[in-house]
């Protein structure tokens, strides 16, 4: 449970670095993306992490569920986004 929290805790946390890290270099198009990318990955992975401590311990699944759901729309934001980045940003 301690390992999987601590995976989950930096999957997380590195969504909204890369965000920012990536908008830092928004000069670089191709760097912005790359960093956009990465963080799509990192809410992926995210919600892989909140699935598996569904699975593993099944009192957590109501909690989890909603985070799962919460971690979907966010993602789907974060490629809308890239997307956006990828056929519309000028540097």
């Amino acid at each position: 449970m301690y390992e999987l929290g601590s995976q989950l805790r930096r999957a997380a946390d590195s969504i909204h670095t890369n965000i920012v890290e990536g908008y830092g270099r928004k000069r670089y198009k191709s760097d912005f993306v790359k960093f956009l990318v990465y963080a799509h990955a990192s809410a992926l992975e995210t919600i892989n992490h909140l699935e598996k401590i569904e699975k593993l311990y099944p009192d957590k699944s109501g909690t989890c569920q909603k985070l799962i759901e919460a971690y979907d729309v966010l993602s789907a934001k974060i490629y809308t986004f890239l997307r956006y980045v990828e056929n519309n940003w000028r540097t």
